[in-house]
């Protein structure tokens, strides 16, 4: 939440052209944020100001407010050599 926060705080500010909100949408499918809260906050954008949000399993509402939506494909991940996520990078 605080993380979230601190984003919206900058997306309202006027300093960012651009904000990313990454793995947003896994923190909203472990529902460790509320998803009507946050679309209300996206929606409340600057319109100067472009919105990434990055994470497997985006709720189809956040795919319907969005204006370019993107699926990646895994192809080769350092995991399958037995290396476990790390900061800074995974999460």
């Amino acid at each position: 939440e605080k993380a979230f926060s601190f984003g919206v705080e900058g997306m309202q500010s006027g300093d960012y052209d651009m904000i990313i909100f990454d793995e947003l949408n896994m923190s909203l499918y472990c529902e460790l944020l509320d998803l009507k809260e946050v679309i209300q906050k996206i929606k409340g954008k600057p319109d100067n100001v472009e919105v990434v949000i990055t994470g497997r399993r985006a709720p189809q509402e956040i795919i319907g407010i969005a204006d370019l939506v993107t699926e990646m494909k895994e192809i080769k991940h350092p995991y399958q050599k037995g290396i476990e996520a790390r900061r800074g990078i995974e999460y």
